[in-house]
């Protein structure tokens, strides 16, 4: 059952006939995005900050397949870096709403920078906002979402909070299962900063929160679901965090449709591969596939796209169910949602601002190794399962930088499984 949550300024709907707004959808890395739908502006997560990868992340002793459990110190946030993008992206908009997805590091790190530089709120996990907190946000800036909840955010935008899960399995149950802060982190009294391993400061925060935006206007609807990570594993079963039930990922996304008087969307933004994908698409039937947070977690924001999206086992089962696939070829492309479907653009004068080409470049050796691997993505956006393919490892070890040219293809295909902390 969801519950109706007054969240936004009065915004009466318009009702007469006519085309709705168009609903622009900017993917800036990993699983940030920038929503506008006509003067409603929404970030997702803004994480810009680039933690260290491993070895600064390891994993606690008897959990080795928790890789992101502890981290060598604490780290602070990159607030010049996360200034110049919100300059970039809101110029001198207002900011409306920041949405956290859960509050692993690669999520809501940045997310209270955000909302101090514009002033915007935050919705999120427990966690999130207990981290928010920390940072001394002013009281009541983040609001705490559990699942169920629906939110009118005005001008005819409505979004339902989907409690999900988190991707991986059993063998990083560290990561993987749901945990909650129960108080606020303490900054390290030397350094400042924070600890950002999932064991530390940043556990999942009960599990995800997904999200299904519905836009009416005229009398029209579009809709789109957005989802920041999911597993198989466990899609189907309760999630319980401190005794407290919060259903099955899968059941909590037909209610959200049921409640939206949907039978289908018109786009998913969504990860987890191919199987996950077999357990969604039934559920919301997306008329078009947008892959999100594939691009690893520690490839330097500006550095742009480091590798191109590649999956041929999900690219397989959407061909068969009708369903476009619409990668993205460099960060801050946008997407562009109206009745008639999605189409993309290149989002040129927002990437200038950035240093941004408006596609990636990527050199021969770069090229000649996507023709050798099945998957540049990890199939979940942390990288915790096995990765079928030496390839796909070769992609994300070797070619953070697209200027990148030669390569010992031989001697990183010798790289072992689950050597590679991405």
């Amino acid at each position: 059952m969801f519950l109706a949550v007054g969240i936004g300024p009065a915004r009466a709907e318009d009702d007469r006939a006519g085309s709705g707004p168009e609903v622009e959808m900017t993917w800036m890395s990993i699983a940030n995005w920038y929503f506008r739908i006509g003067d409603l502006r929404i970030v997702m997560d803004g994480y810009i900050t680039r933690l260290p990868g491993p070895p600064f992340f390891f994993a606690p002793p008897g959990d080795p397949g928790d890789i992101y459990g502890l981290t060598l110190g604490p780290r602070s946030v990159d607030t010049p870096a996360v200034s110049r993008v919100v300059g970039a992206v809101l110029e001198d908009a207002k900011l409306d709403y920041l949405l956290a997805g859960h509050s692993h590091f690669d999520h809501s790190w940045d997310t209270p920078t955000w909302s101090r530089l514009t002033g915007a709120p935050i919705i999120g996990g427990l966690s999130t906002c207990l981290q928010a907190t920390s940072q001394n946000l002013p009281a009541g800036r983040c609001k705490v979402i559990l699942g169920g909840e629906r939110l009118d955010l005005g001008n005819g935008v409505t979004v339902r909070v989907v409690r999900f899960n988190h991707s991986g399995n059993n063998t990083n149950p560290i990561q993987h299962f749901a945990r909650e802060l129960s108080a606020p982190p303490t900054p390290d009294p030397v350094l400042g900063g924070f600890r950002g391993g999932v064991g530390e400061d940043y556990p999942n925060g009960g599990g995800g929160r997904a999200f299904l935006f519905t836009v009416r206007h005229r009398g029209a609807t579009t809709s789109f679901f957005v989802q920041n990570s999911a597993s198989a594993y466990d899609l189907d079963k309760d999630i319980i965090v401190d005794g407290v039930n919060y259903g099955a990922p899968l059941a909590n996304l037909k209610a959200a449709m049921a409640d939206a008087g949907l039978t289908s969307v018109d786009a998913w933004i969504g990860t987890g591969g191919l199987a996950v994908a077999q357990l969604i698409v039934p559920v919301i039937h997306p008329k078009v596939y947008i892959p999100n947070h594939w691009d690893g977690l520690f490839n330097p924001f500006w550095g742009g796209l480091p590798f191109p999206f590649k999956d041929d086992s999900l690219s397989a089962f959407l061909d068969v169910e009708g369903i476009p696939l619409m990668p993205q070829h460099q960060y801050m492309d946008t997407y562009v949602l109206t009745e008639a479907g999605v189409s993309m653009t290149p989002n040129h004068e927002m990437k200038r601002r950035l240093g941004f080409a408006d596609v990636q470049p990527f050199g021969t050796a770069m090229l000649d190794a996507l023709g050798e691997v099945a998957s540049t993505s990890y199939g979940d956006d942390c990288g915790e399962s096995t990765v079928t393919s030496p390839w796909a490892r070769i992609m994300l070890t070797q070619f953070s930088n697209p200027a990148h040219g030669s390569v010992d293809l031989r001697k990183l295909a010798a790289i072992p499984q689950g050597t590679m902390g991405n």
